[in-house]
């Protein structure tokens, strides 16, 4: 079993937007890993992001020759459908035939937010997702088993799914391996009755309808931690306490007693946890390497690039050893900062020349390694011979520089 190590730290803090005299609060929650920050999110109620939300919407436009279909979600917000996203539509409309045409009206969750020029992307699959398990409208006879789990542990949950009765297809999340089967019982009912509200009723609800919000991102973290890590949840808010303990009461019990509210006056959680140098870090161009080396992490309209620097490293006088040493720690550090940052898209990382391929080869296993940690999906793609690596990592909401946005936090 791992050693609890993650600490989520969730805190309000005061922005002040450098255009205008008004104040926001932005709810601030940070992953931690024993001293080292894996995560940070940034997150305003009327700026929340639209990803997990479920709709009624509508088609307005279909493009053939790009297989997709603009459905309006609410007055005014187009959204992308690629039409083989379409398929097994929940019609809201009582199609007789599930070709989509414009004018129908079907429910569909947003899978992306919208980014400058492109518009929101959404799905028909719909997905209800617990700690557990996801339920999904698509493949209704098929269980999905998470491939962090043994066969044994597969196997076992799989049996488990199969005496229940499902209307639904399932997916057996990664957590389930440790929880009770009551823990297990409560969840799968929970998510039944959810589904069932959504897909039964959500077909008579009017055109942009909102049939379900996706949770509060630090709910979302509490969510997806594994159970076998997360040793202490603290926050100095009390609003937030009360909404992280009724969702810890109801859907992880096991984990009520980590949860903790600071309340010393004398001395902020802010300053407690150096919560400003951690978001100032996150949001330097420069990020400095144990060894003297450094990256330059630039992002772009189109990527991000990371440029490997020698920096101040005064090593071994064998230049190859040196430059391995540098990109095997500029893999590890370029891995983290892609999730501290939550850097998404193609990333192209330029390394410092290596002459052999057993270096390219080692530096490469060592990036592979380190992005399979991330619980987002990234993946190495290539290595060219002029030593830049390609990354690609899903995108699941903002970035956290778009997340901060054009606002100064206050310093306390």
């Amino acid at each position: 079993m791992k050693t609890l190590s993650h600490k989520l730290i969730i805190t309000k803090i005061p922005y002040v937007s450098r255009y205008a005299a008004d104040e926001q609060t932005k709810t601030l929650s940070v992953l931690m890993n024993h001293k080292e920050c894996l995560e940070i999110s940034c997150d305003i109620e009327e700026e929340r992001s639209l990803i997990g939300n479920i709709y009624v919407g509508k088609v307005k436009n279909i493009v053939k020759n790009i297989d997709a279909a603009f459905v309006e979600i609410k007055k005014g917000t187009l959204c992308f459908l690629p039409l083989n996203e379409a398929e097994d539509a929940i019609f809201a409309n009582h199609k007789e035939n599930s070709r989509l045409a414009v004018g129908d009206e079907l429910l569909v969750q947003v899978l992306k937010d919208g980014v400058k020029t492109k518009a929101p992307v959404v799905s028909t699959n719909l997905n209800f997702t617990g700690r557990y398990f996801v339920f999904t409208t698509k493949r209704k006879d098929e269980i999905g088993i998470s491939n962090k789990l043994s066969a044994e542990d597969g196997k076992r949950l799989q049996e488990y799914v199969l005496k229940k009765e499902t209307d639904f297809g399932i997916i057996i999340r990664t957590n389930a391996k440790s929880a009770l089967e009551e823990e297990l019982d409560r969840e799968f009912e929970y998510l039944k009755e959810v589904y069932e509200k959504v897909v039964n009723f959500g077909v008579h609800k009017t055109v942009f309808s909102l049939l379900m919000q996706d949770e509060a991102p630090y709910i979302k973290q509490l969510r997806n931690i594994r159970q076998d890590e997360l040793e202490e949840i603290v926050t100095d808010d009390k609003e937030i306490f009360e909404q992280a303990h009724e969702f810890l009461k109801f859907h992880q019990p096991g984990d009520l007693d980590k949860l903790r509210l600071y309340e010393d006056p004398s001395y902020s959680l802010w300053k407690l946890y150096g919560l400003e140098t951690m978001i100032d870090d996150a949001n330097r161009t420069r990020v400095w390497l144990k060894s003297g080396g450094y990256l330059v992490i630039e992002p772009t309209e189109a990527l991000t690039v990371v440029d490997v620097n020698t920096g101040k490293y005064e090593g071994n006088k064998n230049a190859d050893a040196t430059f391995l040493k540098i990109n095997t720690e500029a893999a590890i550090e370029t891995a983290r900062q892609m999730r501290l940052r939550n850097i998404s898209g193609i990333v192209i990382i330029d390394f410092i020349d290596m002459k052999t391929e057993a270096d390219r080869l080692e530096v490469l296993s060592v990036l592979n390694r380190e992005l399979k940690k991330d619980p987002v999906k990234a993946q190495l793609v290539d290595m060219t011979k002029l030593n830049l690596a390609e990354v690609t990592r899903k995108k699941m909401k903002k970035s956290l520089r778009e997340q901060l946005g054009n606002y100064d936090y206050r310093r306390s």
